[in-house]
C-alpha cells in the first residue's frame, strides 16, 4: 500500500497495538500539516525554502489531501512563508480524515469509547502491521547508517520536530537523527525543504501551546 509522509508519521504517532496517540494533538497535526508541505516539495511541486514557498507546477498528484492543498495554493497565487500555509492546513480534521483513510484500507482499526462516560474518544490500533513495519525498517536502516534518501530524511525530520523520535524510535542515536533532521547531507533543495519544515513545525506548535495557555487563564 502507497502512503503519504503524513500517514506514515500518523502510524508511527501511534502505538501499535493499543492505538494510543504518543504526542500532543498540536505536535501532531502541525508534523501533519507540515508533511503535506514537505510531500509536494518533494514531488517537485513546490518551491520550498525557509522564507517562501510558491506553487512550481499544480499538476495533481492522484492523491485527494495533496491534490486539494495543492490547488488551493495554486488558486492562492502568492509566495507566502511555509508557516502561513501549515497554519491554514492542518487541523485536528485533517488528523481524522487520513486516520479514517488508513481504516478504510484496513490498516487501523478505530476503537470508539467516552472518557468519564460522556467525552467521545478513539484509539486507533493496528489490523494490518505490514505497513509501519515497512516504514520502520526504512527508518531504521537510515539511523543505522544508510545513505537516506529525501522522503526517509523529511520523514525522519518531521518525527524529531515533532518530538516524536525518540518515541517511536527510543534505541536511535540522538547524533544520527539530528544529522538527518538537519540536512546535513543532503543537497540543496532536501536541505531547504528539511530547513523548512523544521522551522514551520516549531514556530506553529509554540504558537498553538500559547494561544492555549491564553485562553485557559
Amino acid at each position: 500500500m502507497n502512503v503519504t509522509i503524513a500517514e506514515e508519521v500518523l502510524l508511527l504517532a501511534h502505538s501499535e497495538e493499543e492505538g494510543k496517540q504518543l504526542i500532543s494533538g498540536t505536535q501532531l497535526d502541525t508534523a501533519l500539516g507540515g508533511s503535506i508541505l514537505a510531500e509536494l516539495a518533494i514531488n517537485d511541486r513546490l518551491e520550498l525554502s525557509d522564507k517562501k514557498v510558491s506553487v512550481k507546477n499544480a499538476a495533481p498528484l492522484g492523491d485527494p489531501e495533496l491534490d486539494a492543498v495543492l490547488a488551493r495554493m495554486a488558486e492562492d497565487g502568492k509566495a507566502r512563508r511555509p508557516v502561513w500555509w501549515v497554519q491554514k492546513v492542518y487541523s485536528g480534521k485533517l488528523r481524522k480524515r487520513l486516520l479514517e483513510r488508513l481504516a478504510a484500507a484496513e490498516v487501523l482499526s478505530e476503537e470508539r469509547a467516552k472518557v468519564l462516560g460522556l467525552f467521545p474518544t478513539s484509539r486507533w490500533p493496528e489490523v494490518d502491521g505490514r505497513v509501519e513495519a515497512e516504514i520502520r525498517a526504512r527508518v531504521a536502516g537510515v539511523l543505522g547508517g544508510a545513505e537516506p534518501d529525501a522522503r526517509t530524511a523529511i520523514l525522519i525530520a518531521v518525527l524529531h520536530a515533532a518530538n516524536l523520535d525518540r518515541k517511536a524510535f527510543p534505541g536511535a542515536d540522538k547524533k544520527r537523527i539530528k544529522e538527518i533532521a538537519e540536512g546535513q547531507w543532503a543537497g540543496d533543495a532536501v536541505a531547504k525543504t528539511i530547513a523548512a519544515i523544521n522551522s514551520v513545525i516549531l514556530i506553529t506548535a509554540t504558537t498553538a501551546a500559547v494561544t492555549a495557555t491564553t485562553t485557559t487563564t
